[in-house]
Order: structure tokens, then sequence, then C-alpha cells
């Protein structure tokens, strides 16, 4: 049995599938993240191969302008859902975890970015790195 997830944005106008397991949940707490989130951005993964988008309308691509990486962040234009993160030199792309359809499967399994982090975002347990560097390996 082949496993697959779907979500979208909130209105609709994005939609995806992702074909193939996803990674669980990484935090990140980068600047960026933050702003573009209003919080730190929880965030998937899938190999690009298995990302399908089934509904596009709205998705607009932008520049992330401080990333490390040269990274684009893809958002609906029309509701303003922030949906992906993808680097040029990465074979996945990533994805807002709360844009995923429930059940999810899903679990949070640390933190990156932990020193740019808000000054009122506090530990919760969950392992943390300085940087970007997963805490997963």
């Amino acid at each position: 049995m082949s496993e697959f997830h779907e979500g979208g944005c909130l209105c609709g106008s994005v939609r995806y599938r992702v074909n193939a397991p996803l990674r669980d949940v990484t935090t990140c707490h980068c600047g960026e993240c933050r702003k573009s989130h209003g919080s730190a951005g929880a965030y998937t993964a899938s190999p690009d191969e298995h990302l399908e988008l089934l509904s596009d309308d709205g998705l607009t691509w932008i520049e992330s302008p401080a990333s490390t990486t040269n990274a684009v962040r893809g958002f609906c234009a029309k509701c303003g859902s922030s949906l992906f993160w993808k680097a040029p030199d990465r074979d996945y792309t990533a994805i807002s975890a709360g844009t995923i359809d429930e059940p999810s499967g899903l679990q949070s399994v640390g933190h990156i970015w932990w020193d740019a982090r808000a000054d009122w975002e506090v530990p919760d347990g969950l392992p943390t790195s300085a940087t970007g560097t997963s805490t997963t390996g």
C-alpha cells in the first residue's frame, strides 16, 4: 500500500499531494521563518520527485532575502498561507507542517536556529541546534 499525504492553503487555491512518507517535523526559529509564519516555522519535507501540485492557483514564490542557502518561499498570494521552503542545491522541499491535512501521523523531533529564537520562546525538551544543522542527523 502506498503512503501519501495531501494538504493546502487556507483558502484552497493551492493544493498538493506527497506520494511518499514525510519527514517528521523540525521547527525553525530563524528570523525569516518567524517573519514568514508569524512565529517559528514547523516543517516536514518531501523529496522533490514525490511532491505533486494539484492546484497552484495563487502559488507565488519569493526570494528569502537573508537566506544563507539562497532559498525561496512558496505562499498563497490569495490568503497568505506560508506553504513551502526550497533551497536550489537541495533535492527536497520543506512543507509547512500546519498545511498537511490531518491525520498526518507526524511528530515534532527538534528545533533548528534555536539561538535565533524569539525571546518569548521556551524550551520544550526536544533537541536543539544553534544553527540550521538538523537535530535528527
